[in-house]
């Protein structure tokens, strides 16, 4: 397999570390769309959201949630965008399982991430029958 990502989590490829265990390692995004702007994988491979185990998505949330805080008091972030695409249409490029952590702050252009969203009105009888087919 030539998966960037097990690359790095063997040390095969260098990365900017934040914290690690045994369970899933924290770096820094070599792209960054702000300043502080973390990655979250676990290190076993995983593909994408449907097949990462409920235990390691834990872990990777819990990990997350604390990078969070730690970036919200060390570079009084303003706020926090996590962000993980599952299939490619859905914009994944690297097909190991990641969690963006993206800090936010006063003034930046990054803007909402749903801002160019198709946005269209529903009713709420039409949303109701969605939310049945997505758990009966």
């Amino acid at each position: 397999m030539d998966c960037i990502f097990c690359k790095i989590v063997k040390g095969e490829i260098d990365s900017a570390k934040v914290l690690e265990n045994d369970k899933v390692l924290a770096f820094l995004d070599v792209n960054p769309v702000a300043k502080g702007h973390c990655l979250v994988i676990p290190k076993m491979h995983f593909e994408n959201i449907f097949d990462i185990t409920d235990e390691i998505l834990g872990e990777v949330i819990f990990l997350a949630k604390y990078i969070s805080e730690n970036l919200k008091n060390s570079f009084e972030t303003e706020g926090i965008n996590l962000v993980q695409s599952s299939g490619s249409k859905a914009g994944q490029a690297i097909f190991h399982f990641h969690l963006h952590i993206i800090p936010r702050y006063q003034g930046d252009l990054l803007g909402h991430p749903f801002d160019n969203a198709e946005k269209g009105k529903t009713t709420l009888e039409e949303l109701k029958k969605i939310a049945d087919k997505i758990h009966p």
